[in-house]
């Protein structure tokens, strides 16, 4: 049960650390003042969202370096794991 545990201790983080870091980059670096649903109506058909997702999934691909540097194999799986939504969604995007 504490594997099971860690890998949801990984995978929380894993599924909202990606639209945070998005939510994050859209409000710095977008020139319009739009709000974040809007931006992301905007570019919802092309291929800049699936781009933008990619660059998402970064931190988590930080994450899982560190976890695995420290021999936490469960809880780099669940932070891996909770980066796939985005990453076949963007692959289908673009």
């Amino acid at each position: 049960m504490q594997s099971f545990n860690r890998f949801i201790f990984g995978f929380i983080p894993g599924i909202l650390l990606p639209v945070l870091f998005l939510w994050i980059y859209l409000s710095r670096f977008y020139p319009a003042d739009l709000s974040f649903f809007e931006i992301i109506k905007q570019l919802f058909p092309g291929v800049m969202l699936g781009k933008l997702l990619l660059l998402s999934i970064m931190p988590n691909l930080i994450g899982v370096f560190i976890f695995y540097k420290q021999d936490n194999f469960k809880l780099g799986i669940g932070m891996m794991t909770g980066a796939l939504p985005y990453l076949v969604t963007a692959m289908f995007m673009m």
